[in-house]
């Protein structure tokens, strides 16, 4: 039989893994053995609906042999096994990575990417010059062998296997200058990486052990005999099997918990907080949760699944059990064991389960709880949070017609302006003014330019701050929730900001008035992309400003425009500000009062679009702007 390609992909991650940049060859065997404890489970949760298997749990196990004369390693076990299509299927090709380039971006980083990649299976390349795998699937009577060197590609050729599963047989590679890889055949090695990766994985994971003990002393010993000692193999469990969330907190230190995080949810760094919760009572249950430490690449697209691992007294139920967790925590990640759920529970019944409905509204005040106590003691940790996850919280605010606001918005945090740091909405009341009776934010995708628009330089004039707001479900946020604390929110370019003292608002009145004419010329000139014309008394050094009136703010129709279908009817209704005190507004008076028209038209259209140009939105027509600008200059 011939050899078989690898696809592109899996030749290029290959390579990566033979001539190997990663740092930590040892999880090889953390990998094996999670692939074998996954065909045990599979094999166990198919006897539960299939009686005919006959498949006792007790007796799944996953057995280690090393051989140091032929220098192989063996992982075995004896699950469901593979099919000659499954072995080609599975070990042709990988999963797909979010980016193989990330590695070679990251050379310098000691970053264990296996995980992040789903490609636990060719890891042992890392290690091994040979990978042979010998498999017999459930109900199958022949065996298959794959077999590699590695980039050049597989052969599979029928074989001989007694019982079903699988036995992946690696032939270690030689010991290089600055590489020992004959250390993976010594039985301490092993059993130290086995305690480390998969000390709870749940089925005994065995090895033969040398031993050592005094034999008997025979009957007609004298007084001078010496005791002699002989070695012995046995077969010994190296792993405790007890799930990490069962055992005694004392017993477990910090990195206990961060191993378990990595290795259960193939994450590279640690998470930012644990979360353990047990109950008893109405809903008997043990939660260990995590916060992690950064976005998965996935998070915000439509494959990303949100839930949390579900046990019944220790067995694995489902993987990801969305009803556990509301949207807005779906980053947690965890475990949840429930005494009170039955093992051959399917997943239609799981969702009516009254059961899983307390335990998630448990778990929801106790995640918010958390969340709450890193923010107010590990501020550092939780702005690291807030990064990577705080637009999820923001959506848990919009979405549902605002129905969680009150439970989320004390997690909040915007860019001060003032501070030039992340705020809570508390923070900011705690230092608002006495005069101060609203909460200001700006819009916008860029904060830099937020904070020079011409209201924010009002605002930030009187003493008070801005939250600058630069993601695009901000505003939809603020706005559902309308005020916090009974503080109202206030878009400093939505209407009027009650800021004007009674002199200013007096002399704008008077210019209104003295320039009707003009303002309504000038309102005709743009020809309906403003609903009117008003007099600004606050603009100070600014010519032009634009507001909006109405419940669309000109950044939400910005959002709005870039979705997907029709967006006719998405417009904020604008209003032109003039700064009647400017140069600009005495050349318009000029050529109002020489009667031309013409010159009134280009000007208007020329502050339209630089009004809009301060907002950040695109004008209509960047030729005739340039060509108007360039007639300016003749």
């Amino acid at each position: 039989m011939g050899m078989h390609q690898f696809k592109a992909e899996s030749k290029k991650l290959l390579d990566l893994m033979i001539n190997s940049i990663y740092t930590n060859k040892e999880i090889f065997l953390r990998e094996l053995i999670s692939n074998a404890s996954d065909a045990c489970d599979k094999l166990y949760f198919k006897s539960l609906t299939d009686t005919s298997i006959g498949v006792n749990k007790a007796d799944l196990k996953i057995h280690i042999a090393a051989d140091k004369d032929t220098r192989t390693l063996t992982v075995s076990d004896n699950g469901i096994g593979m099919t000659k299509e499954e072995l080609e299927k599975n070990l042709g090709t990988i999963a797909k990575s979010g980016s193989l380039d990330f590695k070679q971006e990251n050379q310098n980083e000691n970053i264990d990417i296996i995980g992040q990649f789903g490609v636990g299976f060719y890891s042992a390349f890392m290690v091994a010059s040979k990978v042979t795998v010998i498999s017999r699937a459930l109900g199958s009577d022949e065996a298959w062998k794959w077999e590699s060197k590695g980039v050049e590609g597989y052969t599979l050729t029928p074989a001989e296997k007694e019982d079903v599963g699988t036995d992946v047989i690696m032939v270690l590679k030689e010991d290089a200058e600055n590489e020992d890889y004959s250390h993976y055949l010594e039985e301490y090695t092993l059993a130290d990486l086995v305690k480390k990766y998969s000390d709870y994985v749940h089925y005994p994971i065995t090895m033969y052990r040398e031993k050592s003990r005094q034999k008997p002393k025979p009957e007609d010993a004298g007084d001078d005999y010496k005791p002699e000692w002989e070695t012995y193999t046995e077969l010994e469990t190296l792993n405790s099997m007890v799930p990490i969330w069962k055992r005694d907190k004392k017993e477990l230190k910090d990195e206990d918990y961060n191993e378990f995080y990595k290795n259960r949810f193939n994450d590279y760094t640690d998470p930012l907080r644990v979360i353990t919760s047990r109950t008893e009572g109405t809903a008997t249950y043990t939660a260990l949760l995590f916060v992690p430490g950064r976005t998965p690449y996935d998070y915000y697209t439509k494959e990303y699944e949100k839930g949390l691992a579900l046990y019944a007294s220790g067995v694995l139920i489902m993987d990801k059990c969305a009803d556990l967790l509301p949207d807005y925590f779906s980053f947690i990640k965890g475990i949840v064991d429930s005494e009170d759920l039955s093992l051959n529970i399917s997943r239609e019944t799981l969702q009516k389960d009254s059961q899983l409905r307390l335990i998630r509204n448990s778990l929801e005040k106790k995640i918010k709880n958390e969340l709450h106590a890193m923010l107010v003691n590990d501020r550092e940790k939780y702005e690291t949070f807030w990064k990577a996850f705080g637009r999820q919280i923001k959506f848990g605010i919009y979405g549902d017609y605002g129905m969680h606001k009150d439970l989320l918005a004390d997690l909040l945090m915007f860019f001060s302006a003032k501070e030039q740091k992340y705020v809570t909405l508390d923070e900011y009341i705690e230092k608002m003014p006495e005069d101060q009776k609203c909460i200001y934010y700006a819009a916008g995708d860029d904060a830099a330019r937020l904070s020079k628009l011409p209201n924010a330089q009002l605002v930030l004039s009187k003493g008070y701050d801005l939250l600058l707001c630069t993601e695009d479900v901000d505003e939809f946020c603020l706005q559902i929730m309308h005020n916090y604390k009974e503080k109202e929110f206030k878009n400093i370019n939505a209407g009027d900001l009650g800021l004007a003292t009674d002199e200013e608002k007096k002399a704008a009145e008077d210019a209104a008035n003295e320039n009707k004419d003009l303002f309504e010329a000038i309102k005709n000139a743009l020809n309906g992309k403003i609903k009117e014309v008003k007099a600004n008394p606050t603009l100070k050094d600014h010519p032009v400003c634009l507001s909006s009136e109405g419940g669309l703010s000109m950044e939400m129709e910005k959002v709005l425009r870039k979705m997907p279908g029709n967006t006719e009817g998405m417009e904020s209704t604008k209003v032109l500000e003039l700064n009647t005190t400017h140069p600009v507004f005495a050349a318009l008076q000029a050529a109002q009062a020489a009667g031309d028209t013409d010159k009134i038209n280009k000007y208007s259209e020329l502050l339209y679009d630089q009004a809009l140009l301060i907002e950040g939105l695109p004008i209509e027509d960047p030729v005739a702007y340039a060509q108007l600008v360039c007639d300016l200059m003749k």
